[in-house]
């Protein structure tokens, strides 16, 4: 996992299903993170947090620095509520405004949460803006005690998860190596932005 100025760019969608390793560390020495590489080993993705763990506002960029979203923890939410902004065509960081708002995840509560718990999963409603007046809805589950996330459509379909990454020989690698697996036709940079709010939660980055 050296290569720390890469030339590519990465692809927001794919007609397959893609497979990503997820590095739940910083490339720059001192900070928090994580780095993101496809299946030939090329980075992708990457959050440098330059401050501390579970910052209220972070930075998804791809492989050449670029900024992609800009999440955002709302600091007086009971339940938790996070935000992803898309930055500017120029990839400057995200304005902060209804225009630019990409997603918001929010913890459920109630009843989703408690059969949510029973199964050993905390329940996340995701809502993306797909333009000024139409959204989808996705559910977030993350895992109460391990490293893992899935994020499911509203008919229960798979969408993209998260888990401990095993290697060739079966070996299951550390906490801090995932496995990101995206099924076909979704926009990859969102469930990066997705991922990075999981890592939030779990005060990974």
């Amino acid at each position: 996992m050296a290569r720390v100025h890469p030339q590519v760019v990465a692809n927001s969608t794919s007609t397959k299903q893609e497979v990503f390793t997820v590095w739940m560390k910083s490339l720059i020495l001192g900070s928090n993170g994580c780095a993101v590489f496809d299946s030939d080993g090329e980075i992708v993705y990457r959050v440098d947090n330059y401050c501390h763990k579970s910052s209220n506002q972070v930075y998804v960029m791809d492989a050449t620095g670029k900024v992609l979203f800009t999440i955002v923890k709302k600091k007086f939410s009971v339940v938790g509520l996070w935000e992803g902004y898309r930055s500017s065509r120029g990839g400057g960081r995200g304005v902060k405004n209804k225009e630019n708002l990409g997603f918001r995840v929010r913890k459920l509560v109630g009843i989703r949460m408690i059969l949510g718990l029973l199964t050993g999963y905390w329940p996340y409603k995701v809502v993306v803006r797909l333009s000024e007046d139409q959204a989808c809805e996705y559910v977030m589950e993350t895992h109460v005690s391990k490293p893992c996330c899935k994020i499911v459509d509203n008919s229960g379909g798979l969408v993209a998860e998260v888990k401990r990454k095993i290697s060739k020989g079966g070996v299951v690698l550390g906490e801090d190596v995932l496995t990101m697996v995206v099924e076909p036709n979704i926009d990859h940079s969102l469930i990066m932005g997705l991922v990075v709010v999981f890592g939030l939660i779990n005060r990974k980055l």
